[in-house]
């Protein structure tokens, strides 16, 4: 085993933990998300999306975050951008890094940006060109590599064939997500190995949901294979919209709880991290979906 010595989270909590939020936050608020996350440690937050105010009403405040967000030194504040207008919206908003998703599932990519898997990619390459063009970091998404909720089972080398074309067109890092949340430990190693066949571990990151709990064995699974990036987000925001009630991106705290228990570096403050967890909670009415977060509140609150 090449367990990885120091991890790097990519927190998502600003954006896709928020994104499907139904009551209105404020641009306050994400500034005040992003700027705790900072001082907790966290050396990349995806900071907010350049997407269409029709489709994700709760991120068409994007420009407003870029404008006024006070940059840490060291700190990476990668934006979503679907396509070139959007790219473009980002750049002028001052984004030096940005992110392109596509999906392993046919029928996921169909209906949820109604195009297939190839036009999704033929869509990225004026991106990728003006990315570079502008000096511009590119990160990749792939959607649905352990499961998808019209296809149900995603064969591992059609993760990889996705994961190659964004990695071939210029992104400097693939994120693998289970977006349903269904993969298993086994079933993930197994799509790994297929990946790696294609891109080197070193430029693939782990972006597991907890919906069936399995986040933190998928990580496991991912350490062993020498993936060394996972994102997540604070508090466990983002519920999965395709699976009822059900929880969503794996919490940063159990991430840190996890590499913090197996001797791995994250570079992230612990307590600050619960604090960020619960004061956002508060902000949005619940209490964090972080087992970790509770666990450690509860402890405080009992001392």
């Amino acid at each position: 085993m090449n367990i990885p010595q120091r991890v790097r989270i990519v927190e998502v909590g600003p954006r896709d933990g928020l994104q499907n939020e139904k009551q209105v936050v404020s641009t306050d608020t994400k500034l005040e998300l992003i700027e705790r996350l900072g001082r907790a440690g966290l050396t990349a937050i995806e900071a907010t999306s350049f997407v269409s105010p029709k489709w994700v009403p709760q991120m068409a405040d994007a420009a407003e975050v870029m404008a006024r967000l006070a940059r840490r030194p060291g700190v990476a504040y990668p934006v979503l951008t679907p396509n070139l207008k959007g790219f473009e919206a980002a750049l002028a908003a001052g984004a030096t890094e940005v992110a392109v998703f596509g999906a392993a599932s046919e029928s996921f990519s169909r209906r949820n940006i109604n195009c297939s898997i190839a036009e999704s990619l033929a869509r990225f390459e004026p991106v990728m060109a003006a990315a570079a063009a502008a000096g511009v970091k590119v990160r990749g998404y792939v959607s649905c590599v352990l499961g998808c909720p019209y296809e149900g089972e995603i064969r591992p080398a059609a993760v990889a064939e996705v994961a190659a074309t964004l990695a071939g067109m210029g992104c400097y890092e693939v994120s693998l997500g289970d977006t349903i949340g269904s993969g298993t430990p086994l079933k993930t190693q197994r799509m790994l190995e297929a990946v790696i066949a294609r891109v080197p571990v070193e430029r693939l990151a782990g972006h597991y949901h907890d919906t069936y709990g399995m986040a933190a064995a998928n990580i496991w699974a991912s350490l062993e294979m020498g993936v060394a990036v996972f994102d997540a987000s604070v508090g466990g925001l983002g519920g999965c919209p395709y699976a009822a009630g059900a929880s969503g991106n794996v919490a940063t705290e159990d991430v840190v709880w996890l590499l913090n228990g197996l001797g791995i570096d994250s570079g992230i403050d612990l307590d600050a991290l619960v604090d960020c967890a619960a004061w956002i909670s508060a902000v949005l009415d619940r209490p964090p979906a972080s087992r970790v977060a509770r666990a450690l509140l509860a402890r405080r609150a009992a001392n």
